[in-house]
């Protein structure tokens, strides 16, 4: 059939419920449990059926339904309740006004390829895109004025089978956008607002939706038009899919186009935040837009556009960084470049590590770090272990020292605490640690909680996960067409009352999914022990281009099918951000097992945390912030130990997880007291509530990003884009001044007194003369670096310490003294470093000037 003209029908919901439509149409009901409850009460099977989507929802219920509800009179008093929270939360000053307010209305822009707020918004694949949707939660409840930008996919990230093999199937339903939460955003005249970006030879066209979460406005770019040629509105059709020439084509439209997006909305973002290395063209979106704009150079852009971007990696290894092939970047960027005003050499080195290589790629990760003013990992081990990665990128400066900072990742607190630990909390504690989930006070209260209480609200947390799981398990077997007496099978899988152990995340081969399956024997012994039985659910999925990954998780499926592990042990399929909820909030045991130090932070294990699950980990990423050993809120398999042979590390690392379940974990559970309560297990699970709820939480993350990154960036991208870039044009005059000059600077004369032997707690004079030769000491920060010897004879770690002007001399020799405290014994040593200095300056590394004495 031709000429088909579209057109929409809406349900109408009688007057006195037409806020269950504003609620549907704001995420914010995703962390409110009484919302949540609401749209149960409406139709519990068809709340199940639409997978919670509200949406949908209202779309197909039932008139008597509706009816119904419109006479249950509590029914409507809580959602009166729920409405009026909702319209006083959007409203009134949260954190970031009482903090920050006075500073003008500042706007900053959070890119993602992918978000995770719920199930019913199915363009997440993992972690990442979790990460980035709680990220989102948190701005709204601390009241950041932050907008998202992201793509919204037809196709979104594939969903999950194993064939009876046990390998990986992909399916890839398309999505219904007029069924979802969203709306499509439009101009004056109600047409779409649709932006554009440049190809080769071709213009693609995408229009852009919103999706309200709480206070924070989401915007999604969909590329599905018909003004597109068919490959080009494939662009948005699936998240992770295609090749590099597709992954190119994403990223141009989520860097650049997320950019003109907010442009065309009159969104003009004093900081933008990337999320990993995919949106890194937006920096180059942004230069160009300020030199059309201003007339200024690229440097001129360059250096204000910098000011204001921040750059978050996620990826600890090179490999699991997108690295274009220089052709294909001339290619898209030919034309783009020339309005930079940068030949082929330039261009590309924006994006390399050595810029007169030919032949390496263009990475993105270097694209970032080369156009923003902060980054950081996401623990403090990826902060180290990424500035080792990057190292290289300031060959004058020591790794410690490296311009990368850590802002440890966090979770949600309301969006993944169960309801049952919830309202415990509220009875127990009152509502402190609800209004600030970072309150350390607030979590102390946890004490007051009686353990007869709170173990009976996490033994209904676990019966309700094997309900689901048994369920899951059964439909799993049904899709296969499996025997009847399988299916029967299924019903009597796993025990409620059982320790349960959690293993769920992506089938990476790092994270090393069997390597508690290493010893068949002893696993056997451990989870068929008639008097203290254990049980594994695990779940996860392996990129569709991952054959390893996928191998493992076949590996995995064949062996549990053994008739020993049948019952105790058991794989869902599909995971999602659903299963994600009743895991974390459901096992007894989070267990987490990577190759360390290859998880950059790991936030499942958040979830688990704060419902009292315990976390079982290598220490690697987040936990090895968690003081596990002092605090007992958890345990560490090893002690941090990272072993050059893969497979000795495995069995090693192996055989000390078997030991822990053995010998604490498994004896933990199982002891009770006289009022046969696990005391010891409860003490702990209390710790890990009361110690890791306040640090891993997406609310003190954000606070580290307004805190750290926004408000100062914001302020200084303010400074040096006023009065048409003004300051900006002196400080780059001030800085090419400084680099013409900067070989010059000679050493011409040190001294440290007359012994190199100091007491401890003393302090060792030193003062240094040097010739700057053009430039005034004004211009320079001149340091004492000093700290202990290793055994190469370099400083194992550098201390500094400033060194003041003391005296000018006529030939343009100026003196510096200071003093170097001796705060411990052993072998020590010192170097005189001078760095480039100007007020207006971001970090003096990022110059690439430093003379060391």
């Amino acid at each position: 059939m031709k000429n088909i003209r579209t057109y929409n029908v809406v349900s109408t919901l009688p007057e006195d419920l037409r806020g269950l439509q504003t609620l549907a149409n704001n995420l914010w009901w995703t962390w409110d449990a009484e919302a949540i409850t609401i749209f149960e009460r409406l139709d519990r099977t068809l709340w199940s059926a639409v997978y919670h989507n509200p949406v949908l929802m209202l779309a197909k219920i039932d008139y008597k339904q509706l009816q119904a509800a419109r006479a249950d009179k509590k029914f409507m008093e809580s959602l009166k309740r729920v409405l009026n929270r909702l319209e006083k939360y959007m409203k009134e000053p949260a954190w970031y006004q009482r903090k920050h307010d006075g500073k003008g209305a500042p706007c900053y822009a959070y890119f993602s390829l992918e978000f995770g707020i719920h199930e019913c918004l199915p363009i997440y694949s993992g972690g990442l895109g979790v990460l980035a949707g709680d990220h989102l939660k948190s701005a709204s409840d601390l009241g950041v004025p932050l907008v998202g930008v992201g793509l919204i996919y037809r196709r979104g990230y594939f969903h999950q089978h194993l064939n009876a093999d046990g390998w990986q199937q992909e399916f890839y339903p398309d999505n219904d956008f007029s069924a979802m939460p969203l709306t499509l955003v439009r101009d004056g005249g109600n047409k779409p607002v649709v932006i554009s970006v440049d190809m080769p030879g071709r213009k693609v066209h995408a229009q852009i939706w919103k999706v309200q979460v709480g206070r924070v406005p989401l915007y999604l770019l969909d590329s599905n038009l018909e003004s597109n040629a068919p490959a080009d509105r494939e662009i948005t059709a699936t998240l992770y899919g295609g090749d590099h020439d597709m992954r190119m084509r994403q990223e141009i439209l989520l860097g650049i186009g997320g950019v003109r997006a907010l442009q065309a909305l009159g969104v003009r973002p004093s900081v933008c935040h990337m999320n990993e290395g995919h949106s890194a063209f937006l920096g180059l979106e942004r230069i160009r837009m300020m030199m059309k704009e201003q007339g200024v150079s690229f440097a001129e852009a360059r250096e204000a556009i910098s000011a204001g971007t921040a750059f978050t990696t996620h990826t600890p290894v090179p490999a699991g960084i997108d690295v274009f092939h220089a052709d294909m970047v001339e290619h898209y960027f030919h034309a783009f470049r020339g309005e930079l005003g940068l030949d082929r050499h330039d261009f590309l080195a924006l994006g390399r590590h050595n810029p007169h290589d030919h032949h390496e790629g263009f990475n993105m990760a270097v694209l970032c770090i080369h156009l923003s003013a902060k980054r950081n990992g996401v623990s403090q081990l990826h902060g180290s272990v990424s500035r080792k990665m990057w190292n290289r990128l300031w060959p004058e400066v020591p790794t410690q020292e490296v311009p990368i900072e850590a802002i440890t990742n966090g979770v949600h607190t309301l969006t993944w605490l169960s309801r049952e630990i919830g309202v415990l909390l509220d009875t127990y504690m009152g509502d402190a640690w609800r209004k600030d989930p970072t309150d350390h006070a607030a979590w102390q209260a946890i004490g007051k909680v009686p353990d007869a209480e709170l173990w009976k609200a996490h033994q209904f947390r676990r019966e309700k996960l094997v309900t689901y799981a048994r369920l899951r398990l059964r439909q799993q077997l049904a899709r296969r067409a499996a025997p009847a007496a399988e299916l029967a099978a299924a019903d009597e899988a796993l025990d409620p009352n059982i320790l349960t152990i959690g293993f769920a995340r992506r089938f990476a081969t790092y994270k090393r999914a069997t390597l508690l399956l290493r010893d068949p024997e002893r696993l056997k012994r451990i989870v068929n022990n008639p008097e203290r039985p254990v049980q594994i659910i695990i779940a996860g999925k392996a990129h569709p281009h991952d054959g390893p990954g996928k191998e493992l998780m076949r590996q995995i499926v064949r062996f549990i099918r053994q008739p020993e592990f049948a019952k105790r042990i058991i794989f869902i399929e599909d995971y999602d951000v659903n299963v994600a909820r009743y895991m974390t909030k459901g096992c007894d045991v989070w267990l987490n097992n990577p190759r360390r130090p290859l998880e950059a932070s790991g936030t499942s294990g958040m979830k688990a945390a704060v419902n009292g699950v315990l976390n079982v980990s290598i220490l690697d990423g987040w936990w090895c912030e968690a003081d596990c050993g002092k605090a007992e809120n958890g345990w560490a398999i090893g002690n941090g130990e990272e072993h050059a042979d893969p497979g000795y590390q495995d069995d090693v690392e192996g055989r000390a997880l078997y030991d822990l379940l053995e010998k604490e974990i498994v004896p933990a559970f199982y002891e009770r007291d006289k009022h046969q309560l696990p005391s010891r297990w409860i003490a702990r699970m209390k710790n890990s509530i009361r110690t890791l709820s306040p640090v891993f939480s997406t609310d003190r993350m954000l606070q580290q990003y307004a805190d750290e990154c926004y408000v100062p960036l914001g302020q200084r991208y303010e400074k040096l884009t006023a009065n048409r870039l003004e300051t900006t044009r002196h400080l780059l005059e001030r800085k090419r001044h400084i680099a013409a000059h900067w070989n010059r600077i000679q050493l011409a004369a040190l001294q440290t007194g007359n012994t190199d032997t100091f007491s401890i707690f003393s302090e060792m004079p030193v003062a240094v003369t040097l010739r700057l030769d053009g430039l005034g000491p004004e211009q320079v920060t001149v340091q004492a670096c000093f700290g202990p010897l290793g055994p190469d004879g370099k400083l194992a770690h550098i201390s500094h310490v400033p060194m003041k002007l003391e005296q000018s001399y006529p030939d343009g020799a100026h003196r510096y003294a200071g003093t170097i405290p001796c705060q411990e014994t052993g072998r020590h040593g010192f170097t005189i470093r001078v760095l480039p200095h100007h007020p207006d300056l971001g970090n003096p590394f990022d110059t690439g000037l430093v003379f060391w004495g």
